[in-house]
């Protein structure tokens, strides 16, 4: 099914998403490296400055996601969309508070427990995206003709609503 966020016919949401993701993991991955070597200087703001990539990169993919979200129809698919976006926004806010309180100073072991929490909801939410995608066929064409030298897609697809 189709998404009025979409540029050519490709949905813009899932484009946008590895950025907010990319910055979350990265930061993790900085803060981790930041905690073993005790080096806080350095690996502290890195850590800092993909968190807050990552939160720009999820308010600008909420913004596309939104969209599509208000155009499914009622019923299953909507409602995992709501949860979807309902963890998502929750992922934000924790990281943004995060972000709040490392301003200017090294992580802490409970900031780095804060991110891991953050990453553990993530998980779940690109679940529910992955659900959205591959049993209810969101953003996804079906019944179009492939370009030329495409191989064509499987005709089956179980979609709930």
């Amino acid at each position: 099914m189709r998404t009025p966020a979409s540029i050519a016919g490709h949905p813009v949401h899932p484009m946008i998403v590895p950025i907010a993701i990319g910055g979350f993991i990265l930061s993790l991955v900085f803060d981790i490296v930041c905690l073993a070597t005790g080096n806080g200087d350095v690996w502290g703001p890195v850590a800092y400055y993909t968190m807050i990539g990552g939160i720009v990169g999820a308010l600008l993919a909420a913004v596309f996601g939104f969209t599509d979200l208000i155009s499914l129809p009622a019923g299953y698919t909507k409602n995992i969309a709501y949860t979807h976006m309902t963890i998502n926004l929750v992922i934000v806010v924790l990281f943004i508070i995060n972000a709040y309180l490392r301003h200017g100073a090294a992580p802490t072991t409970g900031l780095f427990i804060l991110s891991l929490v953050s990453i553990a909801l993530l998980v779940v939410s690109g679940w529910l995206g992955g659900k959205m995608v591959y049993e209810a066929g969101v953003g996804v064409s079906i019944g179009e003709e492939p370009a030329a030298g495409t191989p064509p897609r499987p005709a089956q697809r179980h979609i709930h609503t």
